[in-house]
């Protein structure tokens, strides 16, 4: 294909995917304020449900003003072909191919989160704040952006060095070596990401002693589910919102109890979620989805392989020659569609595993004190109890409340 069809399509695809998103957050906000479900009389009222909307409305208004300043500068930086000048400003200041591109990567990484940084303090001293989910600090917040430089620093561009020696060096059979390198990299993620990468943010420890440690443990013996490393989250030091997850294989696996879900749910409701986190290892479904993820990366590297060295791709960007930095952001737009096709296929998966976990739950302990922390939580998150069905197709990873409660309460 020539570049400049090239160029007009990948300015199609950044231009429909910014219109039907929109399109369709458009659709879902306006729903209306639903009557109180009969299951809910006692946990929300007519007033806080108009405060969940009015959250909901700011953030709509607030993703529109900040994705519309994206588009336009996307789609300008494409249209006006400024990726490839920054490509032919960098190479006469750097031979080096690699590190060309390392620098290339880290100056549209650099600039495009300098740019979000207002919308993000926006939105998280201002919107979040107004609703009361704000706990953070600004020395916490700058401290969170340091910290997360430091990493992208360190792993984003170890990853990213070494995906361009074996670009370089391998040619096209390059996606099968990296392939091997990224499952080992996930798999390890899962691995340590409490032990190492977590503890740079949070602070992390041991359930103390007490009712709740105890009836946690007695319900893990019952399903024969052996757990040592029961840990608390200081989630409060950033946020009222309260969460629990699970992570880690074998003797490495770990329940992590958000500090704020302690305050917020009594001993039998915390039990409830936990048996919520064992149906998903239970269930197999960490597994399932960590294979799944893989596989998925492997697609994306083989399609990547036969673009990698495509000139006509970097000339649709404006470059004067063919720059594998250019190919790799061309490539991720044009690759845009499939890859929501394939999260679309991810929700559908993920919302089956949950009801397959609350199943679970219900079967081993008892599904009214987990209906009951789903109730809470709800109504603590001023999360949306009437969603619009493609809205919910399209993007939740969990199924709705409504759905939830109606196969708990059965």
């Amino acid at each position: 294909m020539e570049p400049i069809w090239i160029k007009y399509l990948i300015l199609g695809i950044i231009s429909f995917g910014f219109i039907s998103e929109k399109t369709i957050s458009y659709l879902n906000i306006k729903r209306p304020v639903p009557a109180i479900p009969k299951t809910l009389e006692q946990y929300v009222s007519l007033k806080k449900l108009k405060e969940a909307k009015s959250y909901h409305w700011a953030n709509f208004e607030f993703g529109v003003l900040t994705s519309t300043v994206v588009f336009i500068i996307t789609f300008a930086f494409i249209y006006f072909g400024f990726f490839g000048w920054l490509d032919a400003w960098l190479a006469d200041k750097i031979s080096h191919p690699i590190i060309l591109s390392l620098v290339y990567f880290a100056v549209v990484f650099i600039g495009s989160d300098l740019l979000s940084i207002p919308f993000d303090y926006y939105h998280t001293f201002t919107i979040e704040e107004k609703f009361g989910f704000n706990k953070s600090t600004k020395k916490t917040y700058l401290l969170d952006k340091l910290k997360a430089y430091v990493i992208s620093i360190v792993v984003g561009g170890g990853l990213l060095g070494l995906l361009l020696v074996l670009i370089h060096q391998m040619g096209k059979d390059f996606w099968w070596q990296f392939w091997l390198i990224s499952a080992f990299f996930m798999i390890a993620v899962n691995l340590f990401y409490t032990a190492w990468i977590l503890p740079l943010f949070n602070k992390l420890t041991p359930l103390e002693d007490g009712e709740l440690k105890k009836l946690i443990v007695n319900y893990a013996k019952s399903v024969n589910f052996p757990l040592d490393n029961i840990l608390v989250m200081d989630g409060s030091k950033r946020s009222s919102k309260a969460n629990a997850f699970f992570s880690g294989f074998g003797k490495r696996k770990k329940v992590v109890l958000y500090d704020t879900l302690i305050e917020q749910h009594p001993p039998d409701e915390l039990v409830a979620v936990l048996a919520h986190e064992i149906g998903h290892y239970k269930k197999r479904h960490i597994i399932w989805g960590m294979l799944v993820s893989v596989v998925q990366v492997g697609i994306l590297l083989f399609i990547l392989a036969q673009f990698i060295h495509s000139e006509n791709m970097s000339l649709a960007l404006g470059g004067s020659q063919m720059a594998i930095h250019l190919n790799i952001i061309g490539f991720t737009i044009l690759f845009s569609p499939i890859s929501s096709i394939l999260g679309i296929g991810m929700n559908l998966l993920s919302r089956k595993n949950e009801f397959e976990a609350d199943a679970y739950a219900k079967e081993t302990y008892d599904g009214k004190p987990l209906a009951e922390a789903l109730k809470t939580l709800s109504v603590n998150t001023l999360s949306n109890i009437n969603p619009h069905p493609l809205y919910v197709f399209l993007n939740y990873s969990h199924p709705p409340l409504l759905q939830r409660l109606e196969k708990l309460e059965k």
